[in-house]
């Protein structure tokens, strides 16, 4: 038998722990836990020396 034609018991586990996990956060977050990912501090980092750079030299 191929490989797409296999029940997808083998996925149950991974569905069951992924459903936790987001079960987990969101409750973490209702809790006022909620934590700004490091890639968004990141991004507006950047954002705040590029239009520093940018007032410097432009004008």
């Amino acid at each position: 038998m191929g490989k797409g034609l296999e029940p997808r018991s083998d996925k149950a586990p991974y569905l069951e722990r992924r459903r936790k996990k987001v079960r987990e956060e969101i409750e973490r977050n209702r809790r006022g836990e909620f934590v700004v990912p490091t890639w968004v501090l990141v991004v507006a980092l950047i954002a705040v020396i590029a239009g520093w750079a940018a007032l410097i030299l432009l004008p």
